[in-house]
């Protein structure tokens, strides 16, 4: 597989938190100069900021949790050729779900199809990285 096809979900994956990055920045901003929350109520990281904020505060922060053992395994995939067309479906896979879940938590942010789209990167993620085991142990018994 190119290296090309096995980091374009990656960059799929960074391009949705610098968006979320940005878009929460924007928000801040904005919030801090309609006099909605005041420099003092945040100062120290205290959560004063508006439900809106939060939303997407959430979901940005949710971008360094389960997407990291995504990051680790493609880099790992990559250093030792085990990247082939089913890891480039599912790695596709599990971006798609991060974006779902995303959009969720940043729209409606009703928690059960949140859960449903977070368990579904999951299963994905836990997956690949069960193939990618088996694979690397496979080669290194000469099965």
């Amino acid at each position: 597989m190119s290296i090309t096809a096995v980091l374009l979900p990656v960059f799929v994956q960074v391009g949705l938190t610098f968006v979320l990055l940005l878009w929460l920045g924007r928000s801040r901003v904005a919030s801090l100069k309609a006099g909605e929350v005041k420099m003092g109520d945040i100062a120290l990281g205290e959560r004063n900021w508006p439900k809106r904020l939060l939303q997407i505060q959430n979901a940005y922060h949710n971008q360094f949790e389960l997407p990291v053992l995504f990051y680790v395994l493609v880099v790992l995939a990559l250093i030792t050729r085990k990247a082939d067309m089913v890891f480039v479906v599912l790695a596709w896979m599990f971006v798609a779900s991060r974006l779902v879940h995303a959009y969720i938590h940043t729209t409606s942010n009703k928690v059960l199809r949140r859960f449903q789209a977070f368990v579904v990167g999951v299963l994905i993620l836990a997956v690949m990285w069960i193939i990618f085991g088996l694979r690397v142990f496979s080669s290194e018994v000469g099965i």
